[in-house]
């Protein structure tokens, strides 16, 4: 299990992360408006939570920077993890359960003009939601319990270098006896100020 604990968090903050910007563009919520006509306008992800987007890309980044992090580095992404997941989910969790005046309040405004939650409120006849908030939310409960898992897990994640690596100093060659010697080894020969050519042949 630990061996594949790398891929697992990495796929997993990919994988929520994507969801995540993709449910930025989609739509969240549709408002009736209290007009006369009863005009209906659709809220986006990005316009009901305007974090989403940002945070989604985080994720992602996150998810690339992980799978070829170091040991100090794990923990600290495991951590934002967590509280990007954590911010999310409270956010969302709101939309869900509560479908607040709020998170329709920009598209309103940029669709009437009117400005002000109040005025805002006494314009809104009704507020729907659509799939995406509850698919978000579980996005986001995923995403945490891939940070608290990377957080759990990361000391004993394998290196992501050709060599064995001690997890707080140089790189060791305890593995270099064991196959011949390439250019790559040649190249990390020269990065140490080596010259590879000196080098018996193996």
């Amino acid at each position: 299990m630990t061996g594949r604990a790398r891929l697992i968090a990495v796929v997993a903050l990919v994988a929520c992360g994507a969801v995540i910007v993709i449910s930025a563009t989609q739509t969240w919520l549709a408002v009736v408006l209290d007009d006369g006509a009863g005009h209906t306008l659709e809220v986006p992800g990005a316009a009901a939570i305007p974090v989403l987007a940002p945070l989604g890309l985080a994720v992602l980044a996150l998810g690339g920077a992980l799978s070829i992090a170091g040991l100090v580095l794990r923990y600290v992404f495991g951590a934002l993890t967590v509280l990007i997941a954590a911010t999310l989910a409270w956010l969302t969790a709101a939309i869900v359960f509560a479908q607040p005046v709020a998170a329709v309040a920009s598209t309103v405004t940029e669709a009437t003009g009117i400005t002000g939650e109040a005025a805002v409120a006494e314009l809104v006849a009704a507020i729907t939601a659509t799939a995406w908030p509850a698919v978000t939310l579980v996005a986001t409960i995923v995403l945490l319990a891939a940070g608290v898992f990377t957080l759990v897990t990361a000391r004993r994640w394998k290196g992501s270098g050709r060599r064995y690596r001690t997890e707080d100093g140089p790189t060791t060659t305890a593995a270099s006896g064991s196959r011949p010697h390439d250019a790559i080894d040649s190249w990390d020969d020269l990065s140490r100020g080596e010259d590879p050519t000196t080098r018996p042949l193996d």
